[in-house]
């Protein structure tokens, strides 16, 4: 069963999303819907029946792109990436700006108030609706007769009943990693393998609220306050994946898991965005070894590196508020992905244990 809001409802963003102490307060995704492999279930696996909806630049839509290339689910399950750049979806209706699709004979394109660029119509991978003729991510929600308001990426769409059956990136994962077996090029991978799931879920438990949602808290804080709170918990979590990652190879042990995807999609966005846009300038990657040598072997892992395009990552968090950055000057960088091409030591905690003996 669809897990709606009840009526009326405030169209919204996560800029939107604050408690009454400044703090950010994410709310839940509002489709919950499960692709399963038990007998007479509504969303059964099928090759070519769903699709996914997401953004180059979003991290909670890049989990299922990086799940859907490590599994080789791509002849499986069509992709759809849309433009970095928020753009008005009802001008005439109400204020609201979010996720629009690529037009590649478009108009140039400025930020939601006018100002910056002129940004491109479309990226590179920024393509049309394919199936609702829909002009932006809110019109694919409204498809589906969505009643919440939240018009985010992934979606993870049924193309046989012209619903949404997902929105929740962490769901997702594990229908992409379980469910589609039958289809899967690599389906001896196993992201959440039952010897590790223990260990898997606390993990989880603390990186989500303290680094994967920790970095939006620090850089949507209303309130000195609320950053100080959520700075001083994200540092700590930081250097508590530095110890770590010291002493074992991956965030939940010597096994690569869905822990270091939810992981890595953070943390190559750390020193380019967030160390900057969100102020989370307490700690970087570039000079943190154990965390860059660990996003070193994976982004080098088969498949990884092309779900990877900084340049609309960049686009999107410093084009696509405004109220955070007037004018959408995109800062430079230090081209980290380049830094993630050097070699790196698979064997180093091998090495380090050899030498503790």
């Amino acid at each position: 069963m669809t897990i709606t809001a009840a009526k009326p409802f405030t169209v919204r963003t996560a800029l939107d999303e604050h408690g009454v102490k400044g703090e950010f307060v994410r709310k839940d995704a509002s489709w919950r819907n499960w692709v399963s492999r038990a007998p007479g279930a509504k969303f059964a696996p099928e090759k070519g029946r769903y699709h996914l909806y997401v953004a180059h630049a979003c991290p909670w839509a890049h989990r299922t792109v990086l799940v859907r290339a490590l599994k080789g689910l791509e002849d499986v399950i069509s992709i759809t990436i849309v433009h970095p750049t928020w753009q008005r979806t009802r001008p005439e209706e109400d204020e609201h700006a979010g996720w629009v699709f690529g037009d590649p004979n478009g108009e140039p394109l400025r930020n939601k108030d006018g100002n910056g660029g002129p940004f491109p119509p479309a990226y590179p991978d920024n393509e049309p609706d394919p199936f609702c003729g829909a002009k932006n991510i809110r019109g694919i929600y409204e498809k589906a007769g969505d009643t919440d308001g939240k018009y985010s990426v992934p979606i993870l769409w049924d193309k046989k009943l012209n619903t949404i059956v997902s929105n929740e990136s962490s769901e997702i994962i594990r229908m992409l990693n379980s469910e589609f077996n039958e289809f899967a090029k690599y389906k001896d991978l196993d992201l959440y393998p039952e010897h590790l799931r223990d260990a898997i879920d606390t993990v989880n438990d603390w990186v989500y609220p303290t680094i994967n949602n920790g970095v939006y808290r620090c850089g949507f804080a209303k309130t000195q306050s609320a950053y100080d709170t959520a700075i001083h918990e994200l540092t700590e979590s930081f250097d508590r994946i530095d110890q770590i990652l010291q002493n074992q190879r991956y965030i939940a042990g010597d096994e690569f898991t869905e822990a270091d995807v939810r992981l890595f999609v953070t943390l190559l966005r750390f020193d380019e965005v967030y160390v900057v846009y969100f102020k989370t300038n307490t700690r970087m990657v570039t000079y943190t070894p154990s965390i860059l040598n660990y996003l070193r072997e994976i982004y080098q892992m088969p498949g990884v590196k092309a779900t990877v395009n900084m340049e609309q990552i960049k686009a999107h968090y410093y084009t696509s508020h405004p109220q955070l950055n007037i004018y959408s000057v995109v800062p430079r960088g230090n081209d980290f992905t380049k830094l993630l091409e050097q070699p790196h030591d698979r064997d180093l905690i091998s090495k380090k244990r050899k030498l503790q003996e």
